[in-house]
């Protein structure tokens, strides 16, 4: 039998009696739990939840949305539901480094990623072959100090006309205005090296063989106006040694990015992620 299956995520302060009543509501609807993850955090006194389970085809959507609002309300939660069967729809932002762009690209054709990538879009014209070759819809948007404003309203309509659900900055070399970043709270995700605040500018691999560091990393994280200071999703690292050049420092780290950037996709959009402050709960 086909699955209708749905995610619920929640956050509320923390009191006995959540779960219970939580699986007591699905148990009413005959719903049929296929996991199920909790976590309460002491510190913040917040409680957070991620069930997921099979709906009887009989209960209609906006019922299950119904009830589920009247205990949300009983228990002060912010609470969302997902219709897993539905593929998130992405927009990808890139520049000239396509080490993550080719990754993401290939686990969404192989259906390693369960995501539709709906366009990718540069500030230069570099990567619309490989675009191409996977039947993808390639923008090129150039971008200036003067341009800015009517380039980043092009990026927001186009999100609008696609219908995007996550916007995935795989190595896309601008800062995001206030504005932008604004528009996009909870959808946009950025990659990159974690030798910050260190090593800052062009050439950051260079540097870091330069200084002999024995550890390369890579951070995903949600965007905001704070430039790359979002609250974290994924995070990896690697050992390097004092016999590898900057050009294998960059091959292990750009392997590293693709990497993360990929498990904090997946994260997202199998809807995993839920904020504690500028701190994310990430369910496994």
């Amino acid at each position: 039998m086909p699955h209708n299956d749905w995610i619920l995520t929640l956050a509320c302060p923390d009191r006995p009696g959540i779960v219970f009543r939580v699986s007591g509501l699905l148990f009413e609807l005959g719903c049929n739990i296929l996991d199920a993850q909790q976590f309460g955090d002491e510190e913040s006194g917040r409680f957070f939840l991620r069930v997921h389970f099979d709906l009887p085809p009989a209960i209609p959507g906006d019922a299950l949305r119904e009830r589920i609002a009247t205990l949300g309300d009983a228990f002060a939660m912010d609470w969302q539901l997902h219709d897993a069967r539905r593929r998130a729809r992405l927009l990808v932002l890139v520049s000239r480094q396509g080490h993550c762009l080719n990754d993401l690209l290939f686990r969404a054709h192989s259906g390693q990623l369960p995501v539709d990538i709906a366009a990718v879009a540069s500030n230069h014209d570099d990567f619309a072959p490989l675009a191409q070759s996977y039947g993808i819809a390639f923008h090129h948007l150039p971008v200036t100090a003067a341009t800015r404003a009517a380039q980043e309203a092009r990026i927001l309509a186009l999100i609008e006309r696609e219908d995007i659900d996550l916007v995935v900055l795989a190595r896309y070399m601008q800062i995001l205005s206030p504005a932008l970043c604004g528009a996009l709270a909870g959808r946009a995700i950025n990659i990159h090296h974690s030798f910050l605040p260190s090593f800052k500018g062009a050439r950051p691999y260079h540097q870091a063989h330069a200084r002999g560091v024995k550890i390369i990393g890579a951070t995903a994280h949600y965007v905001t106006a704070d430039l790359d200071e979002g609250p974290i999703i994924e995070q990896d690292v690697a050992r390097v040694d004092h016999a590898m050049t900057p050009r294998e420092l960059v091959r292990v780290g750009s392997d590293t990015e693709s990497l993360v950037l990929a498990r904090a996709v997946r994260r997202h959009v199998e809807h995993r992620i839920l904020l504690n402050g500028h701190r994310t709960v990430v369910f496994r």
